[in-house]
């Protein structure tokens, strides 16, 4: 009987590609509304930021840099990603974007950092803001925010792609950073408690942290080829060894290739009389229908194929 390898991609991998290549334009489109949008408040928190003295509103402005930057990289990354494969790079530059999202990641913490160092100078010594003109700045400035966030939400797939929620965590930390700026604005023009300036900055930074640490996970998760998080691996071995005729599952591995892209590949060993062609059909249509798994390479044998084992094989 042999080995049976099959490529999965055939004859049902087409409307799954126009999906993919469709999302991939919706992302774009909605990462180019939000980076002109935070390119523009950008300029108007930093220069409204020295003119008011207030720290709230530069380490927002930092951070709108950072976000544009972030906007910008994840843009470059979807325009690699849709490089084609080659000899040297079998799945093309799909992986760039996932290096895109550990990158905003990283960023965002080096900026969470750097707030929290300037806010810890202020505190020691707290400086006199103008409150009122810097509140104004932080409204625009959180209005734009949630129009980035909607253009980002309603045109893209901020929940599946990771390059994507990479770029809107950048957006929504700003919205958190304006938000703070508005707090710490009022408390200061109601009781000229300065020190609220850097106070609501930690506050703001120590938000920003939490999702930058979630973000830096997941992408180092999908780097490391570790099962995707929506996926029990455990499930999928125990649905294949269900279809009549197979006798266990062994070498199965799932990863992401890119984000709204699993990849597996498994042995499956069967019984001798059966046909070994039918049951290749009905794993392939389990993963898809019960996993949303199309790129499934997956070798069948009868129980005489013996090959050693990769060491890290899961018992």
């Amino acid at each position: 009987m042999g080995h049976h390898h099959h490529h999965h991609g055939h004859d049902h991998h087409g409307h799954s590609h126009d999906h993919f290549e469709e999302s991939r334009e919706g992302n774009k489109k909605g990462l180019l509304i939000a980076l002109l949008i935070t390119a523009g408040i950008m300029f108007l928190e930093f220069f409204g930021g020295l003119f008011t003295n207030s720290l709230a509103l530069l380490s927002d402005s930092g951070h709108m840099l950072s976000d544009a930057s972030a906007l910008l990289l994840s843009l470059v990354a979807i325009w690699f990603s849709s490089r084609p494969p080659s000899s040297v790079r079998t799945f093309g530059g799909y992986r760039f974007e996932i290096l895109a999202a550990l990158f905003n990641g990283v960023t965002l913490f080096v900026i969470a950092g750097f707030i929290i160092w300037e806010a810890f100078g202020r505190l020691l010594e707290p400086q006199a803001v103008a409150s009122g003109t810097m509140m104004l700045i932080a409204a625009i400035g959180l209005l734009a925010n949630l129009l980035s966030a909607w253009a980002l939400i309603r045109k893209g797939d901020v929940k599946n792609n990771v390059n994507l929620r990479g770029a809107y965590l950048h957006v929504l930390g700003d919205a958190l950073g304006s938000i703070g700026a508005i707090v710490a604005g009022i408390l200061m023009l109601l009781f000229d408690w300065f020190v609220a300036d850097p106070i609501i900055s930690v506050l703001v930074a120590l938000l920003i942290l939490r999702s930058a640490w979630g973000l830096i996970k997941h992408s180092v998760h999908i780097l490391m080829e570790g099962t995707p998080i929506s996926i029990d691996q455990t499930e999928v071995k125990a649905e294949l060894e269900k279809i009549e005729g197979v006798l266990n599952i062994h070498d199965l591995h799932i990863w992401t290739i890119t984000s709204g892209l699993d990849s597996l590949s498994c042995h499956i060993v069967i019984n001798d009389e059966k046909n070994s062609q039918y049951i290749l059909q009905q794993a392939i249509n389990k993963l898809k229908e019960t996993f949303h798994i199309e790129h499934a390479t997956i070798q069948v044998e009868t129980v005489e194929i013996k090959h050693s084992e990769l060491q890290c094989h899961l018992k």
